[in-house]
């Protein structure tokens, strides 16, 4: 449950065990279906007309939604009502585990902002599954969507043998994966984030491109691997980590998780809570990782953008710092549903990245 007021998200029938868990109101949704009858004549012709090709995936737009909201693939279908182009389900760990102690999320609305340290809470691989097997959006070979599955270790998993829980996770999750991304950014499990850089990166990215092609084999489908990096990253750091996803032949990048930096939100209530923080004031940090990505990367591989995108105008800046495709969590919670549209429209008509 979140901390400080009721957020603005409208509530909706379809994803209202989603949306409680935001104080939902319904201030928001009167004002979202005063214009429903626009809104879905857009999200239906974005949906007909293919954006552009990347991964080899055929984006019907280029908004996402981020990791994190549906940790369970329980409200997929629910969510693909509102428009995305693609939806990303979990983090998912191999094992059920709670999370971290509550309270653990926050909201900041004067910086349309959230704190939040769950600790990659979920039900584990197998739950997820049967979850993401029961729902008809990105169900493969039928066309229906673009699904992407989010896979980390669990928090008493140490990391010399973090690469297990991924390969897990993988072998589970890849049948039924438009994509796969690895999360080894989030700053919410002790020790994750030192996956990003050097030998464990190494180890970790050759082994799970070894098990993709064991696995393309296997089921006779290529599921691209995306890695989600952090923003609290030097721009050295940045630049090995585009070489080494170069060189293992990730297939894609999304820039970035939360945060840790709180000096933005700095005598905001809340402001001294550990964990990551999200919304507007992560935006310009998220975007200068993108920038960095993009010259280091030169368009060998495409950078999916996240982070304090509230507006068509914010999505519009990702794609021309070198994002091709956005995804955005705390945007939803502060604008609500119509913010996808909105973004949609805004990136219909701007210049591909790649």
């Amino acid at each position: 449950m979140l901390s400080s007021g009721p957020p603005t998200l409208s509530c909706s029938i379809a994803l209202s065990r989603i949306f409680a868990l935001h104080r939902c109101s319904t201030q928001l949704s009167v004002r979202c279906c005063s214009s429903s009858t626009r809104k879905r004549r857009t999200s239906s012709r974005l949906r007909r007309s293919t954006w552009r090709k990347l991964m080899g995936l055929s984006f019907p737009n280029r908004v996402g939604l981020a990791a994190g909201l549906d940790k369970n693939a329980a409200h997929i279908d629910g969510l693909a009502t509102l428009g995305f182009g693609f939806i990303e389900c979990g983090t998912v760990t191999p094992r059920p585990q709670p999370g971290n102690p509550k309270p653990r999320m926050f909201r900041v609305p004067s910086a349309e902002a959230l704190i939040n340290r769950l600790g990659f809470n979920n039900h584990g691989v197998d739950q997820f599954l049967a979850n993401v097997i029961r729902s008809r959006f990105g169900r493969p070979g039928s066309g229906s969507g673009i699904l992407g599955l989010n896979i980390g270790k669990n928090f008493d998993t140490p990391n010399n043998l973090a690469v297990n829980d991924y390969l897990t996770c993988l072998r589970a999750v890849y049948p039924y994966a438009s994509y796969v991304t690895v999360n080894i950014s989030s700053p919410n499990t002790q020790g994750l984030r030192e996956l990003q850089t050097g030998a464990a990166l190494e180890n970790l990215l050759a082994s799970l491109k070894a098990e993709q092609t064991k696995l393309a084999q296997r089921h006779r489908k290529y599921t691209p691997l995306v890695v989600k990096i952090s923003p609290d990253l030097s721009k050295n750091e940045i630049r090995l980590i585009a070489a080494t996803l170069m060189h293992h032949k990730i297939d894609g990048v999304i820039a970035t998780n939360t945060t840790v930096d709180h000096r933005r939100i700095a005598g905001q209530p809340h402001a001294e809570e550990e964990g990551g923080l999200s919304g507007r004031p992560l935006r310009s940090k998220a975007t200068a990782v993108i920038g960095v990505l993009a010259e280091a990367l030169d368009g060998s591989l495409p950078i999916i953008g996240v982070g304090g995108i509230m507006s068509g105008a914010d999505a519009r800046e990702k794609i021309a710092a070198g994002a091709a495709l956005v995804q955005i969590y705390t945007g939803l919670i502060y604008k609500g549903p119509a913010l996808v549209a909105e973004i949609a429209e805004a990136l219909a008509s701007a210049a591909p990245a790649l």
